[in-house]
């Protein structure tokens, strides 16, 4: 996980997660517009997952 892909989570976290796949940008987008915090945590999660 890069510095750039978490500052980037930060701001704008659908953006964030664009190389993990379209089901991880759909959830994380869904979760931003139901509030900011929720995606950005989202967002941070599926970047330290190794498996992916």
């Amino acid at each position: 996980m890069s510095i750039w892909r978490v500052i980037l989570a930060i701001i704008f976290p659908p953006l964030a997660v664009i190389g993990k796949g379209c089901g991880s940008v759909v959830i994380v987008f869904i979760l931003t517009l139901l509030g900011w915090i929720p995606g950005v945590i989202a967002a941070l999660i599926i970047l330290n997952n190794p498996e992916r």
